[in-house]
């Protein structure tokens, strides 16, 4: 049967289309579900005196694979739940833009402070998890992975196509919790503040952001003690970062202060544009075509998910559509990267507390 709404069972809080061409009809959603604690547990010191300690709560998520389905009677879109893969709460994911003759690769990071790789199979449509970088001749790239003591890490692959870690530095004073690659230089990263967030990608460049309320780049051909720069003029802490895929040198940049910002890259101290959008700048996407290049997909957390269209020539935004089903924390939402319908793209997205996926066009 072909839904437009999928009850998530646990908090959602992740979106991924995916982009490779075999697969522009799979998309993933994460979820989180804190379970409540077990109550005190006691036990004795030493000097045989009681001692008593909080259980430790545990973190349930998982990966739901979706695929969209081709339009039907009950209106333009739909979409089937074809798996769920149990893991730790999952905190964000993102699908690897690697060789096109090799199968899909998703990295989910998870509460437990893992990255996990799964292998998307084209003709079995099934995600399976795997222990190392199995496709011979063709190259993953790099991992960059932000922990919430403040560190940022970058992996990448050995030799034996296993994956390890060859740096981590301090980054942020609190919680990064966004860390994202500059899509057209292969030696910049970018940070600003999840607990943990995982960017695949070819590139080697990018951009932290945090609740230090600073937003930084990092050149990982020089010494990661200091950043190559760093943009303080943020009121709440920086939560999203994107580079843009079609106009070099623009990063799109959300924040906890209903801001999003749009940088060039060569004078990042200074925004372009600022769009309030209400609600808190979760997560920022920008369209994946170029023939709408200037569009912006947020999901604005209190305020449901908007689009946005740019215009940097005058330093502002207009939302053209907003999108207010959502009846809770709206975390995530993502583009689909295949064709358009009557000139709308397919768009998933998700919110927290009410448990909900859902599929519309904007």
């Amino acid at each position: 049967m072909s839904l437009t709404t999928l009850d998530t069972i646990f908090p959602a809080d992740a979106v991924e289309f995916c982009p490779h061409p075999n697969a522009l009809d799979i998309l993933v959603c994460g979820t989180y579900k804190l379970e409540d604690a077990l109550g005190e547990q006691r036990s004795m010191t030493d000097d045989g005196s009681a001692l008593s300690t909080s259980a430790p709560q545990h973190r349930r998520g998982q990966c739901l694979v979706l695929q969209v389905d081709q339009r039907d009677a009950t209106g333009p879109y739909g979409f089937r739940h074809v798996q769920s893969i149990d893991l730790p709460a999952v905190l964000d994911m993102k699908w690897c833009y690697r060789s096109l003759s090799a199968s899909p690769i998703l990295g989910i990071a998870d509460s437990e402070g893992s990255i996990t790789l799964h292998e998307w199979e084209t003709e079995e449509k099934n995600l399976t998890q795997v222990d190392s970088i199995r496709a011979p001749g063709t190259h993953l790239g790099s991992l960059v992975v932000s922990l919430s003591n403040g560190s940022l890490c970058l992996l990448r692959p050995s030799e034996s196509s296993s994956l390890s870690l060859t740096n981590s530095w301090h980054a942020h004073d609190y919680e990064p919790w966004i860390a994202a690659w500059n899509y057209w230089d292969t030696n910049i990263i970018y940070s600003g503040g999840s607990i943990a967030a995982v960017a695949l990608s070819l590139t080697q460049e990018g951009i932290s952001g945090g609740d230090d309320l600073k937003l930084k780049g990092w050149d990982v051909r020089q010494n990661l003690s200091q950043p190559i720069f760093t943009n303080k003029r943020f009121d709440a802490g920086v939560t999203s970062i994107q580079s843009h895929p079609h106009v070099e040198h623009l990063i799109a940049v959300g924040s906890y202060d209903s801001t999003v910002r749009i940088f060039d890259t060569r004078r990042p101290l200074a925004a372009l544009a600022e769009v309030d959008v209400g609600g808190g700048a979760w997560r920022v996407k920008w369209h994946p075509a170029e023939s709408r290049q200037d569009d912006l997909l947020i999901a604005c957390m209190h305020d449901g998910v908007k689009i946005v269209h740019l215009d940097t020539g005058n330093r502002r935004g207009e939302v053209t559509k907003h999108f207010d089903s959502h009846e809770s924390m709206a975390y995530g939402a993502d583009w689909s990267h295949g064709p358009s319908h009557e000139g709308e793209t397919i768009i998933g997205s998700c919110s927290f507390y009410d448990r909900i996926f859902h599929l519309w066009s904007g």
